[in-house]
């Protein structure tokens, strides 16, 4: 064998700080977890992006060694220097502003892409989605910001639960999630970043190799979503 088996954190794109801190559970117990959630909420007060109230969005992704003697406290400040690295990378500095939103703002806008985009190929057309959205006004309407209100990892979104009252619900309020519902990948911060010139307000994934059909007008959208539904998404 290499040695002893150091436990390990996965951080992937797309979950959230408690799904995290559940991983930390898993790998090295609660109480390890529970001073981790703690030192996490602390560290919201002092970061840069002056986030509101959690720190989702700002870990970096990555896998995440526990080595022995390492504290919660020290397992968080990695994962923030792995997203201030990330964030480096993209062009993203806590004084960033684009698309008339500020840097925490972009990150926001970042995690609704890379839960709604969910592969690279569709990330950069949902950002443009999301400003042409907000530029007029409209409400997001995303799925992903309903089941986070939820607590709930993907899966069906039924009407019902577009009821569900809470700030994250973008169908009944408008603009952004007060927080990111995710952590980001690199692709999705490029993304909102670099969006492409387009005029689209909808999409609809349309078939099962994850392509997705951007639309202008609702009617257009509706013909795509007639197309996924014969395909079966």
């Amino acid at each position: 064998s290499g040695g002893p088996n150091v436990p390990q954190v996965n951080v992937v794109p797309g979950l959230t700080m408690k799904e995290v801190t559940l991983a930390i559970a898993n790998s090295v117990g609660n109480a390890f977890a529970s001073t981790f959630q703690a030192d996490a909420t602390l560290a919201a007060t002092t970061s840069a992006y002056h986030p509101s109230g959690n720190l989702d969005g700002l870990i970096g992704p990555g896998l995440y060694l526990i080595t022995p003697g390492e504290t919660p406290a020290q397992l968080l400040a990695a994962m923030q220097a792995g997203f201030a690295t990330e964030a480096a990378a993209a062009g993203l500095t806590p004084t960033t502003t684009s698309q008339g939103l500020d840097a925490y703002q972009l990150i926001i806008a970042a995690s609704i892409v890379e839960k709604e985009g969910y592969y690279v190929k569709n990330m950069p057309d949902v950002a443009r989605v999301i400003f042409n959205r907000l530029a007029r006004n409209m409400p997001l309407q995303m799925d992903s910001t309903v089941l986070y209100a939820l607590g709930l990892d993907g899966g069906t979104v039924t009407p019902a639960m577009l009821q569900t009252a809470s700030p994250y619900n973008t169908y009944l309020n408008g603009g952004l999630t007060p927080t990111p519902i995710c952590v980001v990948s690199p692709q999705g911060l490029a993304a909102v970043l670099n969006p492409p010139t387009g005029s689209w307000l909808y999409f609809v994934l349309v078939d099962k190799s994850g392509d997705m059909a951007f639309s202008t007008t609702y009617a257009q959208q509706l013909a795509q979503e007639a197309i996924a539904a014969k395909a079966g998404v």
